[in-house]
């Protein structure tokens, strides 16, 4: 379907890619993977017709059509959901005006053994065969399981979409690709914005709807429940199996050791031979065998081992203080904003040394939960924090927050500290940062590595207690894999949030699910957690059942009281949503107020930063810098708090 030939693609003289081939049939469900930098990303925008390749060729037929989902993107906010999800099916206006104008054409032709001829009457039937399908699907219908799927509330539907976050909004644009059902689906991370039941469903979506799927992510069990081939980038070079990710791993090791194998086998021929011919070469008894072997010699076509990234990141945390047997204490904590309840009466203790992970929808409270123990929001009951307890967090932005104007090597000399500033170079190093790559600005470089980069911060003093928020987003699969070692062997106590089951798997003995209001503790791993949801589901299902008489069994209700009681109900249905409809705007107040000052802030700060690039350090200058900065963060942690409020209450 999509033929990719000879393709080249250089940066700045660097190779990227150098004579790539391979071709994309019509269901393949395929898995892109290499190291943060290998050019993944790349190749899907060049497959999505974004980026030209500096050599090669990209054959695709003119009806071939494609959604792409980048990583990020610039998004619309000038409609509700609904109607940005609607914009989905614009396709088919296209295509019934363009079979509206070839039919025209047909009644004109004349000449009914051309090859333009056949062609015309094959477009006829591809585009009303396309236009069939897509009016066989109720397009109300589609819309809602599709976003529903993805997370969303029905109430959500009506809301603008400049109500909601950039992760939020991105489902929106993933919901619009699908929902087009292209015959190819390009998607760069399409879980980093997703929790886990809509990821399940996202794989659900693409095993039983998709046509061919190309897609970046670092989630192995999302990779493996979706994909049947992997294509692996690596130096320049691409290797392609036609298996799922973790036998694709199996079958790389084992290619590296066979060829390895046979590299050092004739390597070991040739160095024989030429210890031979330099002993014999001037025995005359020997000179016919010598000439042998000198032909033997020059006949030997080199094995070539397939170059690998060499590179190791060193992650280990510093060892941790020791803190009190029960670092973390919640004693019937609540959080509400306004009317709305995030979650009430959570009690739990964690402790030393254990690692617990925080789950549930988007919006339910996780990230709530981890301020409330920062001490950046007040809340209801008791968060109590045991002796000695130093903690080390890692917010979900956290490489969003960096400075990009400067380069690596700053970054961290901004921040360092005592003997620690002596060694920057060699902790660069430990974390694939040597040599040029320190000197990198910070916005050149990739997701995965302003993540290892901010981990760094991380790692600058010794904790106890780490609190770590999506810290997988971006990182590719073997520094996942490091990352998860260290976490394992930390001797601290550990809180991840995190929708990465792969990640979680091994990693924590205990799961927290926020979800209804509630906190709920879940002893076991993370699929000890879904195999058990999975099985309350399902009983709260057949208990849904059992309890609904039958029109057979049911009492007939007396009529007139019946009507009593529906008209008081609609009575007291109306108040209600006439409180909440008031409650809803208050909070979208908020929302806007916080706004507001955040634009006038930045603003602020903007003029500010003129100065100082112009040269005007003075004291006065970046003192109000300063301060205008730690106000724009306080505002942004009250515009998320709001947002969060706001995004409940719609819930």
């Amino acid at each position: 379907m999509i033929a990719i030939n000879n393709l080249s693609v250089e940066f700045s003289s660097h190779p990227l890619f150098t004579d790539i081939s391979f071709v994309i049939n019509p269901s393949d469900k395929i898995a892109l993977v290499g190291k943060n930098g290998a050019g993944k990303s790349t190749m899907l925008k060049i497959l999505a017709g974004l980026q030209s390749p500096s050599a090669g060729t990209v054959a695709i037929p003119s009806e071939v059509t494609i959604g792409y989902l980048p990583q990020q993107m610039k998004l619309a906010d000038d409609t509700t959901i609904l109607e940005e999800t609607k914009k989905a099916f614009k396709h088919r206006l296209g295509l019934e005006k363009e079979l509206h104008e070839l039919s025209a054409r047909l009644e004109q032709c004349t000449d009914f053994e051309s090859a333009d001829y056949q062609k015309l009457l094959d477009r006829i039937e591809y585009l009303n065969d396309r236009i069939a399908v897509d009016a066989t699907s109720n397009v109300e219908a589609e819309i809602e399981r599709t976003l529903t799927g993805l997370g969303f509330a029905r109430s959500d539907f009506n809301r603008p979409t400049s109500e909601f976050s950039g992760g939020w909004r991105m489902r929106v644009e993933l919901a619009k690709i699908l929902l087009q059902r292209p015959d190819v689906l390009l998607l760069d991370e399409p879980t980093n914005h997703l929790d886990i039941e809509s990821i399940q469903w996202l794989e659900q979506f693409i095993q039983t709807k998709a046509k061919a799927v190309v897609l970046v992510s670092h989630d192995r069990a999302f990779l493996d429940n979706v994909t049947k081939r992997t294509i692996e980038i690596n130096c320049g070079r691409i290797y392609d199996y036609k298996v799922s990710y973790t036998p694709f791993v199996k079958l790389r090791d084992e290619r590296l050791e066979q060829q390895m194998r046979a590299y050092e086998n004739q390597q070991k021929l040739i160095a024989d031979t030429k210890d031979f011919i330099e002993r014999f070469r001037y025995k005359a008894t020997k000179a016919v065998q010598v000439q042998s072997r000198i032909k033997q010699l020059e006949k030997i076509v080199p094995i070539e081992v397939d170059e690998v990234d060499n590179s190791r990141l060193r992650l280990k945390f510093p060892p941790a203080p020791r803190s009190g047997d029960f670092p973390l204490i919640a004693e019937n904590v609540g959080k509400t904003y306004g009317d709305h309840k995030v979650f009430a009466g959570a009690e739990f203790t964690l402790r030393r040394g254990e690692k617990v992970a925080f789950v549930g929808k988007n919006g339910e409270g996780k990230s709530t939960m981890v301020k409330c123990i920062m001490g950046e929001i007040p809340f209801d009951g008791h968060l109590k924090l045991g002796h000695n307890v130093k903690i080390g967090y890692f917010a979900q932005n956290q490489a969003q927050l960096l400075d990009e104007s400067i380069t690596v090597f700053d970054t961290i000399d901004n921040v360092a500290t005592g003997d620690i500033r002596t060694k920057i170079r060699d902790i660069l190093g430990a974390f694939m940062f040597g040599g040029e790559a320190s000197d990198k600005k910070v916005k050149v470089l990739s997701g995965g590595e302003k993540t290892r980069l901010a981990m760094i911060k991380l790692l600058l003093e010794p904790v106890n207690f780490l609190i770590l928020d999506e810290p997988t987003n971006h990182l590719d699969m073997r520094t996942k894999d490091i990352l998860k070692d260290a976490i394992r062997d930390f001797d601290g106590t550990v809180i991840v949030v995190s929708h990465d089951r792969d990640f979680l798997d091994g990693l924590v003995e205990k799961v927290y699910e926020f979800g209804g209001g509630e906190v709920k503790e879940n002893l076991g791993g993370i699929y000890d957690f879904l195999n058990k949801k999975k099985m309350e589901n399902l009983s709260e299902l057949e208990r849904s059942v059992s309890l609904s008489a039958s029109p057979a069994t049911a009492p007939a209700p007396d009529s007139d009281s019946a009507a009593k009681d529906q008209k008081a109900a609609r009575q007291l249905s109306y108040a209600e949503q006439k409180e909440r409809e008031k409650t809803i705007r208050r909070a979208e107040k908020a929302v806007k107020t916080a706004e507001d000052k955040i634009s006038a802030l930045e603003e602020r700060q903007a003029e500010l930063e003129q100065k100082l690039s112009a040269g005007d350090s003075s004291t006065e200058v970046l003192n109000e810098y300063s301060e205008v900065s730690s106000q724009l963060e306080a505002a942004m942690s009250e515009w998320e708090e709001a947002q969060e409020a706001l995004e409940a209450l719609k819930l």
